[in-house]
């Protein structure tokens, strides 16, 4: 479901009911009609904006229409956790930005109970795999390697860590949602979970004191990948491996995809972690998931500190 925030008049909300019941039944139109009704009532219903941006943007092609809504979304939510602020990024009227705290933490404790089966039954997920064969692969042939103390920003409910747990002999979780970290912790493969912003979140651990630092599809809720590139670097111990999935695109630079995520171009990501002090020991073009039945381009890097 769509995050819904009350305005606290009991009509608007109905109204916000009837037109999602509208638009179900394909009376794009009524529903926008009725949106308006709600924001009448209640100015600074962010729901409704943003529910009305979609309309306008998805079903009615008025694009001056749906960058209003959006603009109006934000002011009323100065947080977005709507994330009216990528819709208008991808329409170029918003300069490209980061992502609020409060849209990831919101999206993701939404997301929380159906994670897994959404990731890896529908969209055919497999990041934590890609990330375990480059860290083999880079450890060369033999005995499995044995890691110390291992870091998985990001860790949601704990598909990347359940599949390293074996190879470590303590695993650091961290990740911005509670409801995510509440799943991770069901799983047992974590020693400790640490609610945080990722750059936050690793700016606190000891410098030097991990041998590997994961991070599967968190880039792409990254607008610049240099400051946790730079802190992953820092608690990296001298030889220690970040290994990280990430999409990409033909393109320069970073850009949003249709899909309100970031996309890193090989290019990019080679000259941020040399600036952060890595050396790319692996870069393979390999989809973590498909989107509409077609696999999307992405990366997995793996990268050590010298």
């Amino acid at each position: 479901m769509p995050l819904f925030l009350s305005s606290g008049d009991v009509l608007a909300d109905r109204r916000f009911d009837f037109a999602r019941e509208l638009l179900a039944r394909g009376e794009a139109a009524a529903a926008a009609e009725l949106l308006l009704q709600a924001v009448e009532l209640a100015p600074h219903f962010a729901s409704a904006w943003f529910a009305l941006g979609e309309i306008r943007a998805d079903r009615l092609d008025d694009r001056a229409g749906a960058i209003d809504a959006w603009r109006r979304a934000r002011a009323a939510d100065p947080a977005d956790r709507h994330g009216a602020g990528l819709r208008l990024m991808r329409l170029g009227a918003l300069e490209l930005g980061a992502m609020t705290p409060a849209y990831v933490t919101s999206l993701f404790d939404q997301y929380a109970p159906r994670f897994e089966a959404a990731l890896l039954g529908e969209l055919g997920y497999r990041g934590p795999e890609l990330l375990r064969d480059a860290v083999l692969d880079v450890c060369g042939a033999g005995r499995p390697p044995r890691f110390g103390q291992v870091i998985d920003l990001g860790c949601g409910t704990g598909l990347v860590g359940r599949l390293f747990r074996p190879l470590a002999a303590a695993l650091v979780g961290i990740d911005l949602s509670a409801q995510m970290l509440a799943q991770a912790r069901r799983c047992g493969a974590y020693a400790r979970l640490v609610r945080a912003d990722l750059v936050e979140g690793l700016a606190a651990e000891s410098p030097a004191g991990a041998d590997l630092v994961l991070a599967a599809d968190v880039l792409i809720y990254i607008r610049d990948a240099a400051p946790l590139l730079c802190e992953a670097a820092r608690v990296l111990k001298p030889g220690g491996l970040l290994a990280v999935t990430a999409e990409t695109h033909a393109g320069d630079g970073v850009a949003l995809t249709e899909g309100l995520r970031f996309a890193q171009s090989e290019a990019y990501l080679r000259d941020e972690l040399q600036r952060a002090g890595l050396e790319v020991a692996l870069l393979q073009h390999a989809s973590a998931r498909t989107e509409h039945q077609a696999p999307l381009p992405g990366l997995v890097v793996v990268a050590t500190r010298p």
